[in-house]
């Protein structure tokens, strides 16, 4: 059910699904407002289930396993879903399914949004196969750290 737009970036026919964020697209990290400011209608407090978090280089991947990771449920502002799709599937190095140069795939998984506990499907990027994993986070939020644990950016 994808479609090829530009040539190599694959857009989900009639599927808008928010994005769920946990690392430098953040409020407040570094990509934040490079890529989201004024292309968003609403950042929530979100948490996916059935995920571990780990370090990478500079910014954090997320793969299948017994954890919870904390981030943000991205809702694309009227209109800006093509863009902002497109440029995070660029961020992400996401080139469609399966590719063999993908840095992360892109998967639809339900997340929790917090401020009422609904289940709510949205598009998650997680390591693509063979990424090498830096240490687990501990607790899944790359930008509160654990007691003792480093900061990001």
């Amino acid at each position: 059910m994808d479609r090829v737009r530009d040539g190599h970036h694959p857009v989900t026919a009639g599927r808008e699904l928010p994005f769920f964020v946990y690392g430098t697209l953040r409020p407040g990290r570094r990509n934040h407002d490079r890529f989201l400011l004024g292309r968003t209608a609403a950042e929530e407090p979100a948490r996916l289930a059935g995920a571990v978090l780990h370090d990478g280089p500079g910014y954090p991947y997320a793969v299948p396993g017994d954890g919870r990771i904390t981030g943000e449920l991205v809702t694309a502002a009227p209109g800006a879903y093509a863009g902002l799709l497109d440029v995070l599937d660029r961020l992400e190095e996401y080139r469609g399914p399966g590719h063999p140069l993908n840095l992360y795939e892109r998967v639809e998984r339900e997340v929790v949004r917090l401020r009422d506990g609904a289940a709510v499907p949205a598009w998650v990027y997680l390591a693509a196969p063979g990424v090498p994993l830096g240490p687990p986070v501990a607790g899944g939020d790359w930008v509160t750290p654990a007691p003792g644990g480093p900061r990001r950016s």
